[in-house]
């Protein structure tokens, strides 16, 4: 094996990439040269090849000190208010671009759990502006918070049309009153999942994260065996030193203490040893599923792909983000809104999209992409197909690298000929490494 394998820090920054955990899309090459106008093209685009839709909002879980004034007294009522109204006001200036016929086959809500009173409003004006499917056809998701959400939440969630739910597990920071008994104690997740399976969620996803210093590997080892026992379909583990948005701590906070990197490569090893040995898949980007489920089924039928929101069974739609920091993705371009809070206002305030900055694919980028994409949804590359599509000699295209994937050949995590290139059961915990091998085309994309 590769000496990079042996170190647990070198796979834990590896096995992130440069993925952004929030979106999934290599976020680093996004520049201020692309804006609303790039986007307007891509949404006529997409209403001429009256494309699906998936669409994501975002809802921040910190409203309080951007959107209030000092003068307002119930100041969280107040920020959620306002966001909603901005946020409505982009719904309407992107779907006025877009056609009736377009179906939203793909939904996502997520950060803060809203009330009842705001989810009925949101899902009435986005029902309002887009084809949103009926009898269960489309997959629409939600996230929850673990203590801000109770059963006639979860019921108000399923009568509006969601069909999967994510639960967050909170962390023990300084601002929780939570303390380890209570943290390992599975009976409020337990209530939830109960809940979703109750109301008839098609699948129910646990977010999990580790690597703090109050964490140990038997304590994360403990954690993951009660959450195991309530049998999720889905798990997302996650870094801490590097979460999804909806965990960063609030700017300004003090930075939080991390365990060591041997510790946290003894509770990312727990992952791989548990949940594999529970029945999940591991299909890379800290995702663990059931044989069952439609993420698996996808995978296995050749159907799965890798898109600005994660795995997802819907590649082929045109991937729309709503709110703050939200991403969108149109064919080959990228873009991303404003996220902070005084520019995302001041753009819808004056009528426009609130984009501040983007990226489209050029042809070396589409290449890699793609390889990439396959890699990690298929577990395999048909190096034939990628030379026939795009008229290149494989190893000669990717020369610096193809030392790099006879050495893991060697070493057993995959195997490699000139024709195909699989992962092989060995290296499945480091696919998310092996595909980003391709990133740069060169082995500097280990560094």
């Amino acid at each position: 094996m590769l000496d990079f394998f042996h170190d647990p820090g070198e796979i834990a920054r590896c096995d992130q990439g440069v993925l952004d955990p929030n979106c999934h899309a290599d976020t680093q090459k996004f520049h201020a040269g692309i804006g609303s106008l790039d986007l307007l093209r891509a949404l006529r685009v997409s209403r001429q090849k009256r494309r699906p839709l998936a669409l994501n909002v975002q809802l921040p879980s910190r409203l309080k000190p951007a959107f209030c004034s000092p003068r307002e007294i119930a100041c969280e009522h107040g920020g959620i208010e306002r966001y909603l109204q901005r946020l409505e006001k982009e719904i309407d200036l992107v779907g006025c671009h877009l056609g009736a016929e377009q179906r939203v086959e793909q939904f996502h809500l997520g950060g803060a759990t809203p009330t009842i009173v705001h989810l009925q409003r949101l899902m009435g004006h986005l029902r309002g502006r887009f084809n949103f499917l009926e009898h269960e056809c489309g997959d629409y998701s939600v996230e929850v918070d673990l203590h801000h959400t109770d059963w006639s939440t979860m019921g108000a969630l399923r009568d509006q049309g969601f069909n999967h739910v994510s639960i967050g597990v909170p962390d023990i920071d300084s601002d929780s009153d939570m303390s380890v008994a209570c943290y390992q104690n599975p009976a409020p997740i337990h209530s939830l999942i109960d809940a979703a399976r109750t109301f008839g969620f098609r699948s129910i996803n646990v977010d999990l994260g580790f690597g703090h210093a109050w964490q140990t590997p038997d304590s994360f080892a403990q954690k993951l065996a009660t959450i195991i026992a309530l049998e999720p379909d889905r798990l997302m583990v996650f870094d801490y030193a590097r979460p999804p948005r909806r965990y960063r701590p609030v700017p300004g906070v003090r930075g939080r203490a991390f365990c060591s990197q041997e510790d946290k490569g003894a509770m990312r090893q727990s992952c791989f040893d548990q949940l594999i040995g529970a029945g999940y898949h591991y299909i890379g980007l800290g995702q663990f599923v059931r044989p069952d489920d439609d993420l698996a089924i996808a995978q296995e039928r050749g159907r799965l792909r890798r898109t600005c929101d994660g795995f997802s069974r819907h590649g082929y739609c045109d991937h729309l983000g709503f709110g703050l920091g939200a991403i969108s993705q149109l064919d080959d371009l990228y873009t991303q809104n404003a996220d902070a809070v005084e520019p995302y206002q001041q753009y819808l305030d004056s009528g426009q999209l609130p984009t501040s900055r983007g990226w489209r694919h050029e042809v070396g980028d589409q290449i890699r992409h793609g390889v990439m994409e396959r890699l990690a949804c298929d577990l395999e590359l048909d190096i034939r197909a990628i030379e026939r599509r795009h008229g290149l000699i494989f190893s000669r295209y990717f020369s610096s690298i193809w030392p790099l994937l006879e050495q893991l050949s060697h070493d057993g995590l995959i195997e490699l000929s000139d024709r195909f290139i699989s992962i092989l059961p060995a290296g499945l915990p480091d696919v998310d490494a092996i595909c980003n091998l391709f990133e740069k085309g060169s082995s500097a994309a280990w560094h």
